[in-house]
């Protein structure tokens, strides 16, 4: 008697293809940080109740500016 169980081919699942969000500016920087300087700026990103990113952004700013006030960039 002939197995009456049909075997069935699965095809492979397709992957969901993942939605790129296009940033909001057109460059991006990668940085790497040790974990020590992670976690304190994700201490300092809970307590201002700022992202990680504003506060990168706002100490960039402040480096840029005090470079500007001693006069060593144009």
């Amino acid at each position: 008697m002939p197995n009456s169980k049909k075997h069935f081919i699965r095809e492979p699942e397709k992957k969901q293809k993942r939605k790129y969000c296009e940033p909001s500016g057109k460059n991006v920087i990668s940085l790497r940080l040790s974990d020590d300087e992670r976690q304190h700026l994700e201490r300092i990103a809970r307590a201002s109740s700022k992202s990680h990113i504003d506060i990168m952004r706002e100490a960039l700013a402040l480096w840029m500016a005090n470079r500007r006030r001693l006069c060593l960039d144009s």
